[in-house]
């Protein structure tokens, strides 16, 4: 899994019989030079297709360096390995124009691992009408549903997602809207890190709530799902356009006002979809935000928030045993998208296999 932080590779070794159990992990970083390709290939530029071409050779040879090394780590084969989910690199998500692009030559993975790629998840649920995101709520049914209790879990990379796990209903979910990626790119911008560690910039900030009010202004926080969104929508132009009604704001409080922003964008959407939510799990970078997380907490009395490490599920790891699960699904033919979730006309097998 590599997600639209872009940090690195996440890789998850698991194994599928009745329930799913996460076996190891490999994490590369992404390499700057590469990292700074895939951003810009997320917006037009000269020279597009080339450039793409070449930048998911890239990807797909920085995957199978990541895939060999967990092999070795746990002392297996390829023909150990019945498959490679791939979730490749998005570059462009616009479902409302029919199309979402995600790069990452899955048959120049096969190649280089000797191992089947499933690949291409997000396309077919689109092609079926849907938003093509966010595919993991299925897993998350799977794998945390109780049967007795409403929860909620909430994915936090660059974008948040929430999936909704009520006893009575459907699994549902939607995109909530940003979740790292601004505060990531505001910090960067700032002080040259990459993120903002436990939140402790935010946390040195004072909210504004001119600012605050003008951004959940946007029309997508108040749109119902089925929704996503990405970097086409979210991104430093779209801050800085609103900041421009704000010369003033000091650099912390931009970012504890974006953290805000995150915060009860997620909340806001939680409690207009699913009242009386019992338990909020929490799983990717945002997990590791100790600012963010006691704000979550704080908006969302009588609901315990707490990682998806608390039900032995680390928190890390989540999406990238999503995608794994999700290419065991493929191959054995089941339905993994959910037209509650995505808006799709109806069930669809998600995937394309690559056959070693």
């Amino acid at each position: 899994m590599s997600g639209t932080s872009l940090d690195g590779l996440d890789i998850a070794l698991i194994e599928q019989e009745q329930h799913t159990t996460l076996l190891g992990t490999h994490y590369l970083p992404m390499p700057d030079d590469l990292r700074s390709e895939l951003l810009a290939l997320c917006s037009s530029g000269p020279d597009e297709l080339a450039r793409s071409a070449i930048a998911e050779q890239r990807w797909a040879r920085l995957a199978a360096q990541g895939v060999h090394a967990l092999l070795d780590q746990h002392n297996l084969t390829p023909i150990d390995i019945r498959a490679i989910g791939s979730h490749g690199q998005t570059v462009r998500h616009e479902p409302a124009r029919g199309f979402t692009t995600q790069i990452g030559n899955p048959a120049l993975l096969t190649e280089l691992t000797g191992i089947t790629v499933v690949a291409d998840f997000r396309r077919r649920d689109v092609a079926a009408g849907g938003q093509g995101a966010p595919l993991v709520p299925a897993f998350h049914d799977a794998l945390f549903s109780d049967g007795k209790s409403r929860q909620a879990i909430l994915n936090v990379g660059g974008f948040s997602n929430l999936s909704l796990l009520d006893p009575q209903q459907p699994v549902h979910g939607f995109d909530s809207g940003p979740g790292n990626v601004l505060l990531d790119a505001w910090i960067n911008r700032h002080q040259g890190t990459d993120y903002d560690r436990n939140g402790d910039w935010a946390a040195s900030g004072q909210v504004s709530t001119d600012l605050l009010n003008t951004l959940l202004g946007d029309p997508f926080f108040i749109t119902q799902g089925p929704k996503s969104t990405g970097r086409e929508l979210f991104n430093l132009p779209w801050l800085d356009q609103h900041l421009s009604q704000f010369p003033l704001i000091a650099p912390a409080d931009v970012q504890a006002t974006l953290l805000e922003m995150t915060a009860r964008s997620i909340i806001g959407a939680l409690q207009s979809a699913q009242q009386g939510t019992q338990h909020l799990l929490v799983c990717g970078g945002g997990a590791h935000n100790l600012t963010l997380m006691k704000r979550l907490a704080e908006l969302l009395p009588g609901c315990t928030v707490s990682s998806t490490d608390e039900r032995g599920v680390p928190a890390d790891w989540v999406e990238a045993m999503a995608f794994a699960w999700l290419a065991h699904c493929c191959l054995e033919g089941i339905p993994s998208n959910r037209p509650s979730v995505t808006g799709a006309k109806g069930l669809r097998v998600l995937g394309a296999i690559y056959p070693a």
